[in-house]
């Protein structure tokens, strides 16, 4: 907390209350206070606003200029509470180099936590990303102390410097938590009393923090046996009256998970309007979506019974999430009220808000905070030594490497990942697994960047020299390579789910129909090979658009039984794809990433081609005419890209979309 006077208060005299000037106890007499609680989320390791894999800063991100934003709240509010709600040490090349290419040295903090000491973070919470490096590598960067098997927690580290709080993650060996559920801060926080004095009081902050389940799914190979977890609710429902009997005045939930209507069960992974509900808790920071609350666009992204953008709520507790890879500050103002004996929280007073690092100036023109200039020195060695890395040849291109119109047919980013995970499960099977070298290999990827974040978060990749930080721009995330055996009817029910992507489109219409749905790019599996022909038909519902399903030419069987390349995430965690997505289908779980996979490939095959490893399109959308223009956003001027694929139905509406991502309107004439 900033401006406080003193930082352990367990009664006011220890903080030089002194009374008044008749003589009267301060702390006996009503007050009022504001605490603002500031949130950062799901950083993914973006220190600076630098694009690692297109060597160049990007001013619509970065924790520089976040921090910016907390210095000035901090000048605002005389008590601020910052906290962390994870994601935080995974998803930049300068993270991956500093966990796998050059681990850095137990006495070494990570460059993501050196830069956040500079503020002084209060506390924070661990999100599913913290555990895909393994439990050793978290441990050594928490400064030791997680007592689960395979790890030493005698362990003294660097650490990250500042209390972390975890409710809902338990180890096997030992049935605690993996880390304190909760954190009691005592502070001394600024008020004003009734005359309108300035004082000190006393206060007791509970912080707890939530993940979610699903990181038994997604990092199950570091995992499985080590840890469980518990329902975000049951772990509430469990430590905030604890937290209340040890003398906590407020409590503060840290979720990193956001909101989802669904029924509530223990493995939920977006818990938020559940959470809400728990007696106990005054303020709830939220993220994992990497989208805003409160949203005051016209259109808000949450909508759901019991969430209030425009008080800033959920079911009445004030709430914040704060986009992603420090975009936004989430700021809680909470009004307090101290009776003499106790605080409360009056919610009427109490406004939740988010603090952007990029708006538009009076000609309408982008404009971005300032990088708090403390920041970039801090990590510039290691800063430095990741874009050496990244800048290591492996091959060249003699076409654009772009998913810019992967959602309309366009493989070129893709078929090389595909390419690359086929062969090296191929190989491996043939070497060491006999009972399955009868089977087809194939592969599935997806566009992990699909325009989510704008029009600069596309994988592309220009013509010419091929690096390592190109390699890792086609496959984004850290994941590893598994292999799984399905059928041709699981085929088919794996691509329905995928084509999910797609809204329902009405022929008939003559009103603009928007092609692409909420459905997360990263989750449109497709396959790129000439083996392997289907048809999307976009006109008909969920679970019935594949056509055609061609396996070398033949309608494929349902009963033939095939290997399917693909990750870790999807193998354990898909059952919402198919059944056997989760885990049951594996046949092997390689330790090898999936991006490593892919630089080695290249560096196999450094000679990338258009006609190679390019052109290779499985599917393609049903043939129909529609009475209106079916339409779809991607980067600004790049039609040429489209044409260069042969996407000969796909022309420019408008050279901004107007939705401020700085992508363009395109529409698909789905005819041809």
């Amino acid at each position: 907390m900033a401006a406080i006077g003193c930082i352990a208060a367990a009664a006011l005299a220890a903080c030089g209350g002194s009374g008044d000037d008749n003589g009267g106890d301060v702390a006996a007499r009503p007050a009022s206070a504001t605490l603002a609680v500031l949130e950062t989320t799901d950083l993914h390791f973006n220190v600076r606003s630098y694009d690692y894999f297109k060597l160049a800063e990007d001013k619509t991100y970065g924790f520089e200029r976040t921090a910016a934003l907390v210095r000035q709240a901090r000048a605002e509010f005389a008590n601020t509470l910052l906290v962390d709600n994870g994601d935080t040490i995974q998803g930049t090349a300068l993270a991956d180099y500093e966990a796998v290419v050059k681990p850095i040295a137990c006495t070494q903090q990570l460059s993501m936590y050196k830069a956040m000491g500079a503020l002084g973070f209060d506390a924070g919470t661990l999100g599913n990303h913290e555990f895909n490096y393994g439990l050793p590598f978290l441990n050594q960067v928490l400064g030791g102390g997680l007592d689960v098997d395979g790890v030493d927690p005698s362990a003294k580290c660097a650490g990250n410097g500042y209390p972390i709080a975890l409710a809902n993650v338990y180890s096997s060996k030992t049935k605690k938590p993996l880390v304190q559920p909760y954190a009691l801060l005592e502070r001394a926080i600024n008020a004003r009393d009734a005359d309108g004095k300035d004082v000190k009081l006393p206060i007791k902050i509970g912080v707890i923090g939530f993940t979610t389940p699903g990181i038994l799914n997604w990092d199950k190979r570091y995992l499985e046996g080590k840890i469980t977890t518990e329902g975000a609710v049951e772990s509430a429902q469990k430590y905030v009256p604890e937290l209340r009997a040890k003398g906590a005045d407020i409590v503060v939930a840290l979720l990193h998970g956001g909101l989802d209507a669904s029924a509530y069960s223990p493995t939920m992974e977006n818990p938020g309007l559940y959470l809400s509900k728990v007696s106990g808790i005054d303020a709830m920071v939220m993220g994992h979506q990497h989208s805003v609350f409160p949203d005051t666009a016209a259109t808000p992204a949450y909508t759901q019974a019991g969430v209030d953008n425009k008080a800033g709520t959920i079911n009445g507790v004030p709430a914040v999430m704060a986009s992603s890879w420090g975009k936004s500050l989430g700021v809680i103002r909470m009004a307090l009220k101290w009776d003499g004996r106790a605080w409360s929280v009056d919610k009427t007073a109490t406004k939740s808000e988010l603090r952007n690092i990029q708006g538009k100036n009076a000609a309408g023109a982008n404009v971005f905070v300032e990088p708090d200039a403390s920041i970039a020195p801090l990590i510039e060695t290691q800063h430095q030594a990741a874009i050496d890395y990244v800048k290591t040849p492996i091959g060249t291109t003699d076409f654009r490497m772009s998913t810019l119109f992967a959602d309309v047919g366009d493989p070129g980013a893709i078929q090389i990942v595909n390419q690359a995970q086929q062969a090296y499960v191929a190989n491996y099977i043939q070497a060491n697994l006999p009972q399955y070298r009868s089977l087809p290999v194939l592969s599935v990827s997806a566009p992990f960047k699909s325009g989510f974040q704008g029009g600069a978060d596309y994988t592309d990749v220009a013509v010419g020299a091929l690096a390592i930080n190109n390699a890792a721009d086609l496959y984004l995330y850290p994941n590893t390579v598994y292999a799984v055996k399905v059928n041709g009817a699981d085929i088919k029910g794996w691509l329905e789910a995928a084509a999910k992507r797609f809204n329902q489109i009405d022929p008939k219409k003559t009103a603009e129909q928007q092609l692409i749905s909420t459905f997360p790019g990263y989750n449109f599996d497709m396959f790129t090979t000439a083996d392997v022909q289907y048809e999307i038909d976009v006109t008909q519902p969920v679970g019935s658009r594949i056509r055609n399903l061609q396996y070398k030419g033949a309608t494929i069987n349902p009963a033939q039984d095939f290997v399917i390349a693909t990750n870790n995430y999807r193998a354990t965690s898909g059952k919402s794809f198919i059944d056997k997505l989760d885990g049951s289908g594996t046949i092997w779980a390689s330790p090898d990433a999936n991006r490593d996979v892919v630089i080695d490939y290249i560096r196999k095959n450094p000679a990338v081609t258009r006609t190679g490893n390019g052109a290779a399109r499985s599917w393609r959308f049903t043939r129909v005419a529609t009475a209106g223009p079916v339409v779809f956003s991607s980067g600004a001027s790049a039609l040429g890209v489209a044409q260069a694929a042969g996407l000969a139905g796909v022309s420019v509406l408008a050279a901004d979309d107007g939705t401020g991502k700085g992508t363009s309107k395109y529409a698909i004439d789905l005819a041809k």
